[in-house]
């Protein structure tokens, strides 16, 4: 009977975990994380995003479950320009990367480039420079190993056998789009993010509409299919298959979807959103159950009372059994790894850095703290404190802490020799003198970001606190207000001359 008792409460255990692990909670990458493109490779999934201005730019991330990602490589390491809506894609064993480039100093002038892998793992080639304009590429090889580069707008280019260069005059329309009613308050038609790929008898071809920002209702995802690359493209009858109905909704702005499939068969859709009330994190990646109709169509799991794509919300179902995670955000950031969780502003200068035994030290260069750029992660939650312990190894060094959004608009906290500094919409505002017989030479600082409110503390010793005075409000700092699709990230800074070292650098989620 004890026996029986013993394997009962183990089995019912056993159960609950399983229960557990077969659950998840949506954003699966929480902060900007955008333009989601993903594959699966046997039983790994590989995934990269738009990186815009942060260099070094395309972090691929790793996954067995589609829940737990860890940043494994980086794809680009050369400043072009901002990066958008990048394609990932397998063929013949090499990996490739396909993406747009708003060039830099070229008022919106846009090419497209690939790089390519024999592992996602890298190192990745030098990008490549396609010659062609629109934008967000999609790599798609036909039953004859035609490839092609599907584009915004239903455009199609041509590639070379190699993938490495678009055919001269192959451009041409295949698709038209999807059209939503009239009624709806979008930012317009904005027929991008095309993503294709076959699944038994049919091409099925997936596109962004609505536009990408704007009201929260503005973005979605559609879908059409075909037995051939050449159409005619039949649009699906229940389209968008993802949307935000309701300015009320947890998550807004739903769009950019690739479906991706599990080993066992589940079908999954991954896409962007931003969260209600904190655009300033940037576009979300999320992911959504999907099933197959009767009639071999896609449409989401959840609904409402409609039928219509509702909000992915809560705990959802899990494609399968999570790892045991690798990457801990919290302690992997403790060790400086640019390209994998921090990143430059459109200033990548690795030579500038030296980490060593867990201590970052910043060569300083320019006359405030985001020119040049500091060095940022994602923290991707609502509310979370930063802290670091600081030592100027030059008396013309100032160094600090910062939640920038581009080089205009950030703010902060840091030090001089002579005295505490504050940063405010880009430009320093006041600022007091240490306190009698402290070194400003050595001081720690934290930055507290709670649900926008921004408060700042300082201590000589890194156990008594002492909290600034100022307090500031960051939630305009979005792509609605300030455009260039950037978000609130916060980093380190040095300006002046010679140097600072940073140590026992912390993150931490508050409730």
């Amino acid at each position: 009977m004890k026996k029986k008792l013993i394997l009962s409460v183990f089995l019912g255990i056993t159960a609950l975990l399983s229960a557990r692990n077969e659950t998840f909670t949506n954003p699966i990458l929480g902060g900007d994380y955008p333009d989601p493109t993903i594959i699966r490779d046997g039983k790994d999934y590989f995934m990269t995003h738009s990186s815009f201005d942060y260099q070094p730019g395309l972090v691929i991330w790793h996954s067995t479950d589609l829940v737990n990602w860890e940043p494994i490589s980086t794809a680009l390491t050369t400043y072009l320009g901002s990066v958008w809506a990048p394609d990932i894609s397998k063929h013949d064993g090499k990996y490739y990367i396909y993406f747009t480039v708003s060039l830099a100093n070229t008022q919106g002038k846009k090419s497209n480039y690939v790089v390519y892998a024999d592992s996602p793992y890298g190192p990745w080639s030098a990008p490549i420079d396609l010659g062609i304009g629109d934008i967000d590429p999609c790599h798609v090889v036909a039953p004859d190993g035609q490839r092609w580069l599907f584009m915004c707008d239903g455009l199609r280019h041509k590639l070379t056998a190699d993938g490495l260069a678009v055919v001269p005059g192959s451009k041409e329309k295949v698709y038209d789009g999807w059209l939503f009613p009239d009624d709806w308050i979008t930012e317009g038609l904005c027929l991008e993010g095309p993503k294709v790929r076959k699944i038994d008898d049919y091409y099925y071809y997936m596109n962004a509409e609505g536009g990408t920002a704007g009201p929260p209702t503005a973005h979605m995802v559609v879908l059409a299919r075909s037995k051939s690359l050449d159409g005619p493209w039949e649009n699906c009858p229940y389209n968008p298959i993802i949307h935000t109905y309701n300015a009320q909704d947890h998550w807004w702005n739903k769009g950019h979807g690739s479906l991706i499939d599990t080993p066992d068969g589940k079908w999954y859709c991954v896409y962007h959103a931003y969260e209600n009330g904190f655009t300033n994190l940037g576009r979300q990646t999320l992911l959504e159950p999907m099933e197959k109709t009767k009639d071999g169509w896609f449409r989401p799991v959840i609904r409402n009372k409609q039928g219509l794509s509702a909000d992915p919300v809560g705990e959802l179902k899990a494609p399968v059994t999570p790892m045991n995670p690798t990457w801990s955000k919290e302690e992997m950031l403790s060790q400086f790894r640019i390209g994998k969780e921090w990143r430059f502003y459109k200033d990548y200068a690795p030579d500038r850095v030296q980490v060593k035994e867990g201590a970052l030290t910043m060569k300083a260069e320019g006359d405030a703290p985001g020119k040049p750029s500091p060095i940022l992660f994602v923290a991707g939650t609502q509310a979370y404190e930063i802290e670091c312990e600081i030592q100027l190894n030059d008396p013309k060094a100032n160094a600090g802490i910062v939640l920038y959004y581009d080089s205009a608009f950030y703010m902060g906290t840091g030090t001089s020799v002579a005295r505490r500094l504050r940063y405010r919409k880009g430009y320093e505002k006041g600022g007091k003198p240490h306190l009698p017989g402290a070194d400003g030479k050595h001081i720690w600082l934290r930055l507290r970001n709670n649900r926008h409110i921004v408060t700042a503390w300082y201590s000589y010793n890194g156990k008594d606190w002492h909290r600034e005075t100022w307090a500031m409000d960051c939630s305009g700092y979005n792509h609605n207000t300030l455009y260039q699709f950037q978000s609130v990230l916060p980093g380190l800074f040095c300006f002046g001359e010679g140097s600072a070292t940073f140590k026992n650098f912390r993150y931490k989620v508050l409730e």
